[in-house]
């Protein structure tokens, strides 16, 4: 299981993420956005930012109907320059 050191959120709606390999990644959100209940994240004001870490590091969240798991994240966050 993929597990993430670290979760901060960026302007525009982008995450950087470390995982525990040491790859750093910024996954662009934009586009989850569109899916259902996900909306929320730009419609609630401040909600994005804040994003968390679950216990097990296998997943961010934002409150209990939002939330990406680590293996997504990895397999689509472009390199972090």
């Amino acid at each position: 299981m993929i597990r993430i050191k670290s979760v901060k959120p960026m302007k525009d709606y982008f995450l950087n993420i470390v995982f525990d390999d040491g790859r750093e990644v910024d996954y662009d959100m934009k586009e989850d956005m569109q899916l259902p209940g996900y909306s929320d994240l730009k419609a609630i004001p401040g909600l994005f930012h804040q994003v968390q870490l679950d216990q097990s590091r296998t997943c961010v969240f934002w409150n209990e109907y939002i939330d990406l798991p680590s293996d997504i994240l990895y397999k689509y966050g472009k390199k972090h320059i």
